[in-house]
This record gives structure tokens, sequence and C-alpha cells, in this order.
């Protein structure tokens, strides 16, 4: 392992600036600057799609100890725009180490900073809200950081910005359920984590992974007992093919689950609204509150924009009376962010956070098994009609 000392710069748009070292490539990147409040899973941070074009700010402050192995990834590549650290490692040590997460910083190309003081960071954007970010080092920082800032400002923002088609697979694949197949569910991957299908393939449903242009009869074709919509980046507003997409599901009345990206797609199909959240929520600790069961949940969550619908009791669907009754079923205890839609009257629900939660935590997994009790009632329903 090997670290550089060239000095290195990071800018807000606002102007606030910090310095420190290269850590990984050398060069610039611009993005929109996350925090992230888990002191673990780093690895799985990186290699989500939901982060793209996100530069990644650890909250933690001792990152890289236990290095990156290729069993973790959640995706073929690192997807951040950028990496921000306090105090980078200097040595991994772990007996599912293959590398150390610097290197692969900078065979990846991934420019990033460390040495910077990520608390006041944090802090920083908690209270004037997320904004874009550079990180400039080598020749790239030598220019006045009046020059630097302009080009941050320059950048683009993420209100506006449709990126499902970037990060989404171009051919279908398939995932086989693991033992006794039960159902098969097309899954839509508008960023999709690889953990995501694993959860599904171990209860017995085989997973069509397919682009984020799949049409409706594409799906129809494959004959399928349910649809799954996944995470991702941008902002939802901008996916109107996915939403007719899943109005079409609706319509037919196929079992649908979504989760992240895929809730705030349901809330735009059912007619609601999304708004973009102040900073956001990252991190394996937030709690969330079921309130079908009354039960908090410690979730994981990735997503900069939520759902506007109404929190307590039940509202018709504004899209259509046809969708029937929705309730807000989860809530975020930190803020009261919409984290979960349920219909009654349709087979269809969503979650804001990430029930596969790879690397924890796990208390939100009994979804999946949610997700195969509507589609093992839904097929009960249609043979007592038949």
């Amino acid at each position: 392992m090997s670290f550089s000392t060239t000095p290195a710069v990071l800018i807000l748009e606002d102007g606030r600036t910090f310095h420190g070292s290269a850590y990984g490539a050398i060069g610039e990147t611009t993005g929109e600057a996350v925090f992230v409040t888990a002191m673990t899973g780093y690895q799985e941070t990186l290699t989500d799609p939901s982060y793209h074009r996100q530069i990644i700010i650890q909250a933690a402050p001792h990152i890289g100890n236990t290095g990156i192995n290729r069993t973790d990834d959640e995706s073929a590549q690192i997807w951040a725009a950028g990496y921000v650290v306090r105090d980078a490692s200097r040595m991994s040590s772990n007996w599912r180490s293959e590398g150390d997460l610097v290197d692969w910083l900078r065979e990846s190309g991934i420019v990033g900073i460390s040495d910077v003081d990520t608390r006041a960071l944090t802090r920083h954007l908690r209270d004037k809200g997320a904004m874009r970010m550079g990180i400039f080092s080598g020749p790239a920082a030598e220019a006045a950081e009046s020059e630097l800032l302009a080009r941050v400002q320059a950048s683009p923002q993420m209100a506006g910005a449709n990126l499902v088609d970037e990060v989404s697979i171009r051919q279908p694949q398939l995932i086989p359920a693991r033992g006794e197949k039960k159902f098969s569910v097309a899954a839509v991957d508008l960023g999709i984590k690889s953990m995501t299908p694993e959860r599904l393939a171990e209860r017995g449903i085989d997973v069509h992974l397919l682009p984020s242009t799949v049409t409706f009869e594409e799906i129809q074709a494959l004959g399928v007992d349910g649809v799954f919509f996944s995470n991702g980046p941008g902002d939802p507003a901008t996916a109107d093919d996915q939403v007719e997409l899943l109005r079409s599901v609706l319509d037919a009345k196929i079992p649908f689950f979504g989760i992240c990206f895929g809730n705030q797609l349901l809330g735009r199909a059912l007619g609601f609204g999304t708004y973009k959240l102040p900073f956001g929520h990252r991190g394996i600790n937030v709690p969330v509150m079921d309130r079908t069961t009354g039960k908090v949940e410690i979730t994981s969550q990735n997503h900069g924009f939520a759902v506007d619908a109404p929190l307590d009791g039940e509202t018709t669907a504004p899209q259509s009376p046809d969708y029937g009754r929705v309730i807000v079923s989860h809530v975020c205890l930190n803020d009261d962010v919409v984290e979960g839609l349920a219909c009654l009257d349709i087979p269809a629900f969503s979650v804001q956070f990430h029930p596969e939660a790879a690397a924890g935590p796990h208390d939100s997994a009994y979804l999946f098994d949610r997700f195969a009790d509507l589609m093992s009632a839904s097929q009960a329903d249609s043979a007592a009609q038949a």
C-alpha cells in the first residue's frame, strides 16, 4: 500500500474549502456531496449504483482498515464520483482482505481526498443542505480557488438528473431460485445492488433481471408472478417511462414490491409527488417504524429524494380511484419522512430503505417474505376466480 503526499483541495459550491492529501487517483472530480453515517461497509457503499454522480463523505473517521475483497461488491464497478475520508488506514488487516482500499480507488480512477475534517464537513452539509462539491489534486489543484469554485458551480445538479439508464444492465439476466422454485419475478434494474436478487432467490424465486427500458409487453411475455423495482440514482421526477410501466403493472394487478427509488416511483404512479430532502438519509443506522406492526427497525438507507404523501390515515390514490386506498406503512423516526407505502385494494407495497442490507443491519429482511406472501395470495385469488 502506498499513500500519496500530493496536496488536494475540496471545494463546496458555497465556497467553503478544505485542504488535505490526495487519496486514490490524482486529478479532479465533481458531484453532489453526500455524507454516509455507517461505520462499516465502505466497499458496499462505493459499489452501490445509487451513488452515481455523488461524492461520498465517510462520517466515520477511520476508513480502509479491513481492505477490500471481490465478494462484497454490490456491482461490477465503483459508482461514486469521488471519496472523502478523515483518517485513511495505513494498513489493512482482515482474513477476507484481497487488497487495499487506496490501491482499488487508484486503479478505478476514483479521485479522493484524506486528512479532511469530515465532522466539520458533515455538520456543514447538515446545516446548509446538500450541494455540489469538487475534489482537485495534482496539477488540477494548482489553479486559483476561484476558478475551481467556478468549475464546481458549473457542474450538473442532482435535481432533474435522469440517471437510471446509465446504471442499468443492457441485456436481461436470470438469477435462478435456490432450491425449489416457488415464484418468478421481473426485477427492473434501476441501479440494483447484487444482494437484492440473492435475497429473492433464497426464497425460491426466479429473478428475471431486466433493463430500465423494458416494456410492459416484455414483462407480460415472461409470465411472472410479481414485479420488483430496485433502488437507483437521480431524481424520481424524471423517470416518466418507468412510472408509466408501473401503472400498467398496477392496472393488471400484478403483485408489486419496490425499494428506495422503487418506492418513490410507486408514490408517483399512485399520484403523489416527490421532493428533494435537505441532505438525505445515508447509512446503516436509520430508525424506521413499521406502522403495520408497531415494530421499530434499524435500516440501511441511501436516498436524497422522498415521497410527499399524507402520513396519517388512509388516502385514495390521487392518480386513480381504481388504485383504491393507500397508507404510509413506514415512517422515519428521525424526521417523519415517508419510508413505505402500502396499497390496501391492489397488491402493491414499497419501502424507502434497503431490506437486503449489505453490510447490515438485517431487521427488514422479512419484507422479501411479505412479497412472497403477496404473490401467494394473488395466486390463490386467481385460482378461486377460475
